[in-house]
């Protein structure tokens, strides 16, 4: 009798074992799936830059906003407004102008990036 207990303990660890294991390999592809998830929020992926026609009206509106400057930057869709014009201006300051489809000016803003460095 006593080996007959010992053998039915012996498949109660099995079926233990198994189901721990494979509740652990259900966690790792769940954790898995997290990681992936949470790697693909990369704003700069998803980041169109204007183009054609389009480009040079979004340059002239947001240089004629600013008054001064070079266009260093542009995103079409922004999550602000259709079109984002990113200026430098003579300073090295940067500014952030948002558009509409028809290129009318819907806000502006000098990004806060202070430069730290000596400007000797």
């Amino acid at each position: 009798m006593a080996s007959a207990a010992v053998g039915h303990d012996g498949d109660m660890n099995k079926k233990q074992k198994l189901t721990t294991a494979g509740a652990a390999a259900a966690v790792l592809v769940v954790a898995g799936g997290g990681v992936a998830i949470a790697g693909s929020d990369d704003d700069d992926a998803t980041e169109r830059p204007i183009e054609g026609s389009a480009l040079q009206q979004a340059e002239d509106a947001a240089l004629a906003e600013t008054g001064e400057g070079e266009v260093t930057g542009t995103e079409i869709e922004d999550e602000e407004s259709y079109y984002e014009v990113e200026v430098t201006l003579d300073d090295g300051s940067q500014v952030d102008v948002q558009l509409d489809q028809d290129f009318a000016v819907v806000s502006s803003e000098t990004d806060d990036e202070s430069d730290s460095g000596d400007d000797d």
